[in-house]
């Protein structure tokens, strides 16, 4: 069952016995038990506003974003920068700023609502995108790679693939590529929506293969990665704690 929705019912059933305890003679409920309850109710509110429409944490369970996410990062979203939407509903209240090149934003997933996915957007509505050997084009402008020297890998020893610098002209981050052979294509992304991509390029199910995010799916900015939990690996909690996201 989705979190979300389990808070706002507990919220709302703490709520009700805060307006019963009030209301309703004391004699009338196990009274130690309606005030525990009750008393649960502003902390479950505050806790319901800020994780609807200011901050929410999210786990990464897949490797669609390595290098910039591990599996096993903890990772911080703002959710009012692209709009203050409604729990459940994610329906928008008033719009705010909008996804630019880069970003690396939490959406709900085209074809499932009730799953969250994690990616990178490299174009806007209305831009050409064309990806050809393993290099972005984007309205004719090309995305620069260079490759990271093993010295500069550290954390990432066990990655076989090939460490990239990628710039979109505004923004450097690392992406991932391996010797598969490149998916190339040609994309006009249409309005009102994002193409994004892993960073994982080879190995990340994206708009390659469903298309581009309508701004309605958008969920929020990753921002900072606050925890980092993975008994299979060799990186630390302290080797990522703390780490903002590019």
């Amino acid at each position: 069952m989705d979190f979300t929705l389990v808070l706002v019912l507990i919220t709302l059933i703490c709520g009700i016995l805060l307006i019963l305890r009030r209301i309703i003679p004391d004699d009338f409920f196990a009274v130690d038990i309606i005030d525990f309850f009750s008393s649960l109710f502003p902390i479950l509110f505050a806790v319901l506003f800020f994780r609807s429409f200011v901050i929410e944490p999210f786990r990464i369970p897949s490797g669609s974003m390595i290098p910039t996410l591990l599996v096993g990062d903890f990772i911080l979203v703002k959710k009012y920068e692209y709009g203050v939407r409604m729990p459940l509903t994610n329906r928008i209240i008033f719009e705010m700023d909008k996804p630019e090149y880069g970003d690396v934003i939490v959406f709900q997933y085209p074809e499932n609502k009730s799953i969250n996915y994690i990616k990178r957007v490299v174009a806007l509505p209305g831009d050409k995108i064309e990806y050809r050997n393993k290099t972005i084009f984007v309205n004719d402008r090309i995305y620069k790679l260079n490759q990271l020297t093993q010295n500069s890998q550290d954390l990432y020893d066990d990655i076989k693939e090939f460490i990239m610098l990628e710039n979109n002209g505004s923004r450097e981050y690392m992406i991932l590529n391996t010797n598969h052979r490149s998916n190339d294509f040609v994309y006009n992304v249409p309005s009102d929506s994002y193409f994004v991509l892993g960073d994982n390029r080879d190995n990340s199910n994206d708009s390659r293969y469903w298309g581009s995010v309508p701004k309605e799916n958008l969920v929020g900015e990753a921002f900072l990665i606050w925890m980092y939990w993975n008994p299979n690996s060799k990186v630390s909690f302290f080797d990522r704690f703390g780490e903002s996201i590019d």
